[in-house]
């Protein structure tokens, strides 16, 4: 099936069925969420197949139990999002009603990375079924086996009259891209979301973008530096730095790279489990290494090197953390200022003055003290980024409005002021719309 079959698929469905309401929206959510927790050893397996080896727990937590969590958190503030809004009738208009309501947009195409393979597909179909639109998926070729997975899940829990997923390589994608859908979403690289951009840009069609970017984490001078070194690796390690929020370069501030690498090594976080998706995804990694001196912190485990040159420029996206000594908090967020805005960073030994000044000189699309890459977990959050990073929202309640049209709706009164002022303008009616704007009267 190609993309624009499965939109003239979903159009005629909709035609016929209409959009689903509140408890049929409900139904979709719980079947998805049953469906993907049903295979969830199948998952694991597809994942560690897909990749030459993928740490179970990683995709169990990554791309099983976060689809369990979104899907519920929609259920049960579903009912409240979907209420019309009143809004407030000036005293011209009165006895006007007005109201805002949340409609859906209609057809969701949802184009999905090989990193979280499931995950990122699932999540905004979630949120896209949970605002009343059908959907059809296309997953990542470099993860066939997941995207196996994928067809059955949606073809279970949704029917081929609510969703539908299109498997192919890049002319599929490129033909997807290009497809007139309702609302198009992608997660990937930079460039790459350039390029959907300009292909959906023919129709006008509204764009979910999740980009990458350098995520960078600050170590303040308050920072315990064992802790923190701790923290930034095991957040690190999770998909092996596969991962659009994973820490990308440690800033220190007030810390040698010496005492942090020291730290690191006794950290003990040790191997990621994961190995880097295919050989060509290494050598991106080689190149941008250079002559960088690595130090391997256990094998196939995570790898400190000096940020210079590619390091300092290109996202790692890898099991590589770059290492930047700043001499104070200015350098530091200098350093991010120079740099596309990242979709997220972390800060470690932060004061609340430092955190204000970080949110002050900065722009991203999260800032998070004390941890890292785990604020995407938290169902109730927007997740997304700014400029380079991507624009748009999804999850939760951001997710519920993202896949919605906001509608106006105003009911009139048989009577109301603003009526003086229908055609022909009486002398009066003159008068008084020169008296509203200080000017004088004819």
């Amino acid at each position: 099936m190609t993309p624009a079959q499965a939109l003239a698929a979903l159009r005629a469905a909709e035609a016929e069925d209409g959009a689903p309401g509140l408890d049929q929206r409900r139904a979709f959510l719980d079947a998805l969420s049953r469906a993907a927790l049903s295979r969830a050893a199948a998952i694991a397996d597809a994942a560690h197949a897909d990749f030459g080896a993928r740490s179970a727990e990683d995709t169990l937590l990554a791309d099983v139990k976060i689809i369990a969590d979104a899907a519920a958190h929609l259920r049960r503030n579903l009912r409240r999002w979907m209420r019309p809004a009143r809004a407030p009738v000036p005293f011209p208009f009165q006895p006007a009603r007005a109201w805002t309501e949340c409609v859906p947009k209609g057809m969701v195409g949802i184009m999905s990375p090989w990193n979280y393979p499931v995950q990122l597909a699932l999540l905004p179909a979630l949120d896209a079924i949970a605002a009343g639109n059908r959907v059809v998926l296309k997953p990542s070729e470099h993860t066939p086996r997941c995207a196996a997975l994928l067809a059955e899940i949606v073809t279970e829990a949704l029917g081929p009259r609510m969703g539908l997923v299109v498997e192919g390589g890049p002319e599929v994608a490129r033909d997807f891209a290009a497809t007139p859908w309702d609302h198009l979403v992608f997660t990937g690289g930079t460039e790459t979301g350039r390029k959907v951009m300009a292909a959906a840009a023919p129709h006008l069609t509204p764009l979910t973008l999740e980009l990458g970017g350098k995520c960078p984490a600050l170590v303040l001078p308050g920072a315990d530096l064992a802790r923190a070194a701790r923290d930034i690796l095991v957040a690190k390690a999770v998909n092996a730095g596969q991962t659009c929020i994973a820490p990308d370069t440690v800033l220190l501030v007030g810390h040698t790279a010496a005492d942090f690498t020291r730290a690191a090594q006794e950290a003990g976080v040790g191997p990621t489990g994961t190995r880097v998706i295919n050989t060509a995804q290494q050598a991106r990694l080689d190149s941008i290494t250079g002559a960088a001196g690595i130090t391997w912190l256990a094998p196939e485990g995570i790898g400190l090197a000096p940020s210079a040159d590619g390091l300092a420029r290109e996202e790692i996206f890898g099991p590589l953390l770059a290492i930047q000594e700043c001499a104070e908090l200015a350098a530091a967020l200098d350093w991010v200022r120079a740099r596309p805005h990242p979709l997220a960073i972390y800060l470690f030994g932060a004061t609340r003055a430092e955190e204000d000044a970080v949110a002050a000189g900065t722009r991203s699309g999260a800032i998070v003290t004390g941890r890292a890459l785990e604020y995407a977990a938290i169902t109730s959050l927007p997740f997304g980024g700014v400029g380079e990073s991507g624009f748009g929202r999804r999850n939760g309640e951001a997710g519920f409005r993202e896949f919605s049209n906001l509608r106006a709706r105003v009911r009139h009164g048989r009577w109301s002021l603003a009526r003086l002022f229908d055609r022909p303008h009486s002398g009066l009616a003159k008068k008084l719309i020169r008296r509203l704007v200080g000017q004088p009267p004819p």
